[in-house]
C-alpha cells in the first residue's frame, strides 16, 4: 500500500496497537474496518480512487460524496438486525487495567500506555446503563478542544456480553441529522431568525406540506424549528433551498460515508441522499432518511459546533509529552458554527429537551444539544438520541447518548445525555464551570408527549415508561 503522506507521530502508537490487536474485518455495516483501511483513511485516499467512488473522472471529488457500500433501507432491512460486537482483541477498554496512579492502561511495545478514559466517569455511566437495564445503550463523552475520549460506556440487557455499541453505526441518525441539514441551510443564506410558516406535520409528512398554504397558521424561526425538531419546516426548507449535492457535501464534511481514525474499529456512518425524488429528499433533510451513525460519531458532531467549526478525530491514548495538539479539519466557518450552536441551544431552553434539563437539582450550565427519535416496526425498536455539549461559551464536554428501547422503557437518551454532561462537568477541577441555577418547570409548559412524539408517525412512537427516570423509585425498580 502506498501512503500519499506521512502519518502523524501521535497516531503511530494507536495504529501499532490496532495492527497488533484488531481482527480483520470489513467496512460494511455492523463490521469493523481493517487496520489497513484505517491506515489508508489517515493517509488520504488517492484522488483517482475518490473519483472512481463518485463515478466520475474529476480528481477533486470529495471523499464521502458516495457511500462506500450500499446503504440499507431502514424500513425493509434495519441494520440493527445485523449488529455484531467487537472481538476480545478489538476491545481495547476490556483489555485495560488500572495502574498504581489509578489510570486505565493497556500494554504497549514499550510498557503500559495510559488511556484518556476517566475511570470514575466511565464507571458511573456504565452503572446507570446497567441499573436501568437498557436493552441497548451507549454513551460517549469527549473533551471537545482535544478530542480526548473521557468515557465510552455501554450495556445491553438484551444481549449480555455484547461489546462495541459505541462504535457501531447501525442506529438511525433520526433528527440528529438536522444538525447537518441546519448547517447546510445556514450556508445557503437562511438565518436562525428567519421564520417559516406551516401546518400539520408533527407526526407525518406529506408532499402537500412542502408547499405554502393558506392553512399555514403557525410560524417558527429556524432556531425554534431546530429546538422543537419541527419536521415539516426542515422538509420545506430542504425542498426550497437545498440540492442533493449540497446536502451530500455537508454530510461528507461531517464525515458521513468516510472512515474515522480511531484505535477501536469504527463502522462508517452511512448516509443516503436521494436524487430524483423531491419528497424523499425533503424527508431526508428532516431526519427520516436512510442515515446511520455510531454514538462516537454523534459526539464528534457536537464537537464541531463546540470547536467553532473544526472537526477533531477522537483520541483514546494519552499523547506523549510535548506532542502538539491536532489542528483539526475545517468543517464550518466560525460564523456558521456559532449560528448552529444558537439553534442547538433552543433544544434545551425551549425545545424537545427542555423538561429534562429543567428538572430540579439536575441543571447543566450552558447546555446545548439535539434530540432524535425513530422506531422500527417489526420487531419494535425505539431509537432515541441526544448529542450536545456544555457549557456553550466555554465547551468542556461533548456527549452522545443512544438508547434502543422495547415498547416498555425506563430511560431514554435525553435523560442519559444530560446525566453524562452533568457527571462529566462534575469531574472537572472546582471553579471550571459556573454552577447551574436550580429551576422547576411549570407543569403546564411541558406537554406529556413533548419528546416521545418528536419526529415519528403515530404508529411508531415509543411506549409507556416503566418508571420516571431520576427518581429513587426508578433507580431501585426490579
Amino acid at each position: 500500500m502506498t501512503l500519499s503522506r506521512a502519518l502523524p507521530a501521535t497516531l503511530l502508537l494507536p495504529l501499532f496497537l490496532l495492527l497488533v490487536g484488531a481482527d480483520e474485518g470489513s467496512t460494511q455495516e455492523g463490521t469493523a474496518p481493517t487496520a489497513e483501511a484505517a491506515l489508508q483513511q489517515d493517509a488520504g485516499t488517492p484522488d483517482s480512487q475518490v473519483a472512481g467512488q463518485a463515478g466520475g473522472s474529476d480528481a477533486g471529488v470529495m471523499l464521502g460524496l458516495v457511500p462506500p457500500v450500499p446503504v440499507p433501507s431502514r424500513e425493509q432491512d434495519p441494520p440493527m438486525a445485523h449488529l455484531r460486537g467487537l472481538s476480545a482483541k478489538q476491545d481495547v477498554l476490556a483489555r485495560a487495567k488500572k495502574d498504581a496512579k489509578g489510570r486505565l492502561v493497556v500494554p504497549g511495545p514499550q510498557g503500559d500506555v495510559p488511556l484518556t478514559i476517566d475511570p470514575t466517569l466511565q464507571s458511573q455511566l456504565t452503572r446507570i446503563l446497567q441499573d436501568y437495564r437498557v436493552p441497548y445503550g451507549a454513551v460517549v463523552v469527549l473533551e471537545p478542544s482535544t478530542g480526548r475520549v473521557l468515557a465510552m460506556a455501554e450495556h445491553s440487557q438484551a444481549q449480555p456480553g455484547l461489546r462495541g455499541l459505541t462504535t457501531r453505526a447501525v442506529f438511525p441518525a433520526a433528527s440528529v441529522f438536522k444538525i447537518i441539514t441546519g448547517s447546510a441551510l445556514l450556508e445557503a443564506g437562511v438565518t436562525p431568525m428567519d421564520e417559516t410558516c406551516f401546518h400539520g406535520g408533527k407526526r407525518r409528512l406529506s408532499e402537500k406540506l412542502l408547499e405554502d398554504s393558506s392553512r399555514d397558521s403557525q410560524c417558527h424561526s429556524l432556531a425554534e424549528a431546530m429546538g422543537k425538531s419541527a419536521n415539516v419546516i426542515f422538509a420545506k426548507l430542504t425542498h426550497r433551498y437545498l440540492s442533493p449535492d449540497a446536502l451530500k457535501r455537508a454530510a461528507a464534511r461531517f464525515h458521513f460515508n468516510r472512515e474515522i481514525s480511531f484505535p477501536v474499529p469504527m463502522d462508517v456512518s452511512l448516509a443516503s441522499v436521494p436524487e430524483g425524488d423531491e419528497f424523499r429528499f425533503a424527508q431526508t433533510g428532516a431526519g427520516f432518511g436512510d442515515v446511520y451513525m455510531s454514538p462516537m460519531h454523534g459526539a464528534l458532531l457536537a464537537c464541531v459546533a463546540a470547536n467553532q467549526g473544526l472537526w477533531k478525530d477522537p483520541v483514546l491514548f494519552e499523547p506523549v509529552a510535548n506532542t502538539p495538539p491536532q489542528a483539526g479539519e475545517r468543517v464550518l466557518s466560525p460564523e456558521v458554527a456559532r449560528d448552529l450552536t444558537t439553534m442547538m441551544e433552543a433544544t434545551v431552553t425551549k425545545g424537545t429537551a427542555r423538561r429534562i434539563f429543567r428538572e430540579r437539582g439536575m441543571g447543566v450550565p450552558g447546555a446545548v444539544g439535539k434530540t432524535g427519535t425513530l422506531a422500527d416496526r417489526a420487531p419494535f425498536r425505539d431509537y432515541s438520541w441526544f448529542v450536545g455539549f456544555a457549557p456553550k461559551d466555554n465547551p468542556k464536554v461533548a456527549v452522545a447518548a443512544l438508547i434502543v428501547n422495547e415498547p416498555i422503557w425506563r430511560i431514554r437518551a435525553t435523560w442519559l445525555g444530560r446525566e453524562a454532561m452533568r457527571l462529566g462537568l462534575a469531574r472537572l477541577p472546582p471553579g471550571s464551570v459556573a454552577p447551574a441555577k436550580d429551576e422547576a418547570t411549570p407543569a403546564e409548559e411541558t406537554p406529556a408527549d413533548e419528546e416521545s412524539s418528536e419526529e415519528e408517525p403515530a404508529e411508531e412512537v415509543a411506549g409507556t415508561p416503566a418508571a420516571t427516570p431520576g427518581t429513587k423509585a426508578a433507580m431501585t425498580r426490579p
